[in-house]
């Protein structure tokens, strides 16, 4: 893919160097989203089971702090 970049009022294609700084800089945002996405996952599996175990909302929230 290529890149362009802006610098004040010049815009020119990125270097080789550039281009995979960009690119590896995506990678890690949808790597850090994707992590995310997974403990808000596991947080909801964990509450969904302990409210099954008979705990209180108050207790949950106790025990997972959130």
């Amino acid at each position: 893919m290529t890149h362009r970049i802006q610098i004040d009022d010049e815009v020119r294609e990125a270097t080789r160097e550039e281009a995979a700084a960009i690119d590896s800089a995506h990678v890690a945002a949808a790597a850090q989203a994707q992590q995310e996405k997974d403990k808000a996952a596991s947080v909801a599996s964990a509450r969904t089971k302990l409210a099954a175990l008979g705990l209180t909302e108050a207790e949950v929230t106790a025990l997972l702090g959130a």
